[in-house]
């Protein structure tokens, strides 16, 4: 099926692009629960799925909303409100999200959701196919554990990568305009005389179908598709593969670069800063490096105090992540940390007619 979504100047005048997380829940929860995980995401997949089994999430609410294929509740995917927003706002979003939408997401789900044995049912429990659902009590609470767990450790990562992806379409817009940069979104996407078509799309996306506008979401875990939610009277959205994502999970620590930060922060600071270009515990890196436990530990306050690492609890050990600041240390060059200018480019401007 093919799509066409026409555009008058006042829609392309409030197109715009938003980093979202929920969506990157969405598709990175979606991404774990198919058993042939895309290889430039295995890295990534390979540490964060025995975390989210032990945690249960895999036969929880969040479960039954997010199938291996088909359908996505759209209200897990609200409208951002910024360029930039938060999870807990996205998260208070959710919460708002009426009733009868939710419903109709949940009968939605019931109806195209197949549930192959040992899969959880398309619809939570207490909430029977075609009845108005229970407030989505727990789900906030898995959603955050999720987060915490999936995410939130790698987030600097992601984030980054994402970033550059707006900067970069940002920056093409005031070069080259509107047209050039909704036509290079994905191989299924083109521009054609003020419509923005999509091919080989299992559903429609019109205009009737949703607001004016349209927001463009950039993701890591898209791909090799894209996405879309269409909920009127809000904008439709567009979730497209970033730019750069066959990187996203390889090194980026060079050794020039650690010998450089061991000069200020001393060696073993260092040291731990590099290991920790994958997330790791206090005992994980004690193990690789010639360092106690206790050692780690000290120093991993001291870097958690200066901002240059973040914790985050997995069952009852805690993950340790490097921050963006750290990042930017120890990957100068890495794809994923664009620098910031004065340039005049904004990020959260619309896409100017032309």
């Amino acid at each position: 099926m093919d799509s066409a979504l026409s555009f008058s100047a006042a829609d392309l005048a409030q197109t715009r692009f938003a980093v979202s997380p929920m969506w990157e829940v969405v598709t990175s929860f979606r991404l774990l629960r198919n058993a042939n995980t895309p290889s430039l995401h295995r890295r990534w997949a390979d540490q964060v799925r025995p975390r989210v089994r032990a945690a249960g999430l895999d036969r929880g609410r969040l479960a039954a909303l997010v199938p291996a294929r088909g359908y996505l509740a759209d209200f897990l995917t609200p409208t951002p409100a910024g360029p930039f927003p938060t999870l807990e706002g996205e998260l208070d979003a959710i919460e708002r999200t009426p009733a009868e939408q939710i419903a109709r997401d949940l009968e939605t789900l019931g109806i195209t959701t197949r549930n192959p044995p040992g899969n959880p049912p398309a619809n939570p429990p207490g909430n029977p196919p075609g009845t108005t659902p229970a407030p989505l009590a727990g789900l906030r609470d898995e959603l955050l554990t999720y987060w915490e767990l999936a995410l939130a450790p790698y987030w600097a990562r992601i984030r980054g990568l994402l970033e550059a992806d707006v900067f970069h379409r940002a920056r093409q817009v005031a070069e080259h305009g509107s047209a050039r940069v909704l036509g290079e979104l994905h191989e299924t996407v083109r521009w054609d005389d003020g419509t923005l078509r999509l091919v080989r799309r299992a559903c429609a996306l019109t205009r009737d179908q949703a607001g004016s506008g349209l927001l463009l979401i950039p993701s890591a875990f898209a791909w090799p598709r894209v996405l879309t939610r269409s909920v009127a009277p809000d904008p439709p959205q567009l979730a497209y593969p970033a730019r750069g994502i066959g990187n996203l999970w390889e090194p980026r620590t060079t050794s020039t670069a650690t010998e450089a930060v061991a000069g200020v922060l001393g060696r073993s600071r260092a040291l731990l800063l590099a290991e920790l270009d994958t997330p790791a515990s206090t005992t994980q890196l004690a193990t690789v490096l010639p360092l106690s436990a206790a050692a780690v530990s000290q120093h991993l306050t001291a870097l958690r105090h200066a901002g240059l690492v973040t914790a985050h609890r997995s069952g009852r050990s805690v993950l340790y992540a490097r921050t963006a600041v750290a990042d930017a240390l120890l990957c100068p060059d890495a794809t994923g940390s664009p620098a910031r200018t004065d340039s005049p480019t904004r990020t959260d401007s619309p896409l100017e007619p032309r």
